[in-house]
């Protein structure tokens, strides 16, 4: 898969987390790995497949620069990102 997933948000399309929103903290050739700043926090990220998720949008320009500073964002942040993306969807 594209490593361009990482900081995006995805709605989770299968298991107990379904229709819940996560952002893609980091990804292998096989599994995703979600967080949401709650329950899932940067330390315990959530292993998904690929065929498991549904991408939404790519994220604020907070998290992407984050990212790309070779940092990864805290859950303060992704639950600020994953809370404004809530609001947009109302």
């Amino acid at each position: 898969m594209d490593k361009d997933l990482c900081g995006m948000l995805a709605f989770s399309r299968a298991g107990h987390d379904r229709d819940r929103v996560y952002l893609i903290v980091d990804q292998d050739e096989e599994y995703v790995y979600l967080c949401d700043g709650r329950l899932r926090t940067v330390d315990k990220p959530k292993k998904k497949k690929y065929k498991h998720i549904q991408i939404v949008k790519r994220v604020s320009d907070e998290v992407r620069e984050c990212m790309e500073s070779g940092n990864r964002p805290d859950d303060i942040m992704i639950r600020r990102t994953i809370e404004e993306f809530k609001k947009r969807q109302d």
